[in-house]
């Protein structure tokens, strides 16, 4: 259940963000990956395990460094990041045991970040969003 709402939740995100304008913003991709990353972070300080929260602010570190990049030149970084993200989510439980994570979590979230990566990408591959700032 959690993937078939991760998946309608990243269209609708994606079909929403369009129809607003909010895709105008070179900053809206970027900042949701950054959200996207702390989330670990949080279910890690909730888990109560130190191990837990430096490995999950070292693998979120790479996920905001390429929303950084995202922003700064092209966010062809941010959609890599978001759908580099989801990917990470199916074998986040093979790396790092963080035992503040919902059970449900890393099947909604690698959907919900497939979804919405790959839309970004679709939108960049269309030029319907310029990949680079003004």
């Amino acid at each position: 259940m959690e993937y078939l709402i991760g998946i309608g939740l990243g269209v609708a995100i994606g079909l929403f963000t369009t129809f607003l304008g909010m895709d105008r913003d070179r900053a809206l991709y970027p900042t949701a990956l950054i959200v996207i990353a702390a989330y670990y972070v949080l279910f890690a300080v909730m888990g109560g395990s130190t191990e837990a929260l430096l490995a999950e602010l070292a693998v979120g570190a790479v996920f905001v460094g390429l929303a950084v990049a995202g922003f700064k030149s092209t966010l062809w970084f941010a959609a890599a990041g978001i759908f580099g993200h989801g990917v990470f989510d199916i074998f986040h439980g093979y790396a790092i045991h963080n035992a503040g994570m919902p059970l449900w979590w890393p099947g909604f979230c690698s959907s919900i970040d497939i979804v919405i990566g790959g839309y970004l990408g679709w939108m960049l591959y269309r030029d319907r969003i310029s990949s680079r700032p003004n």
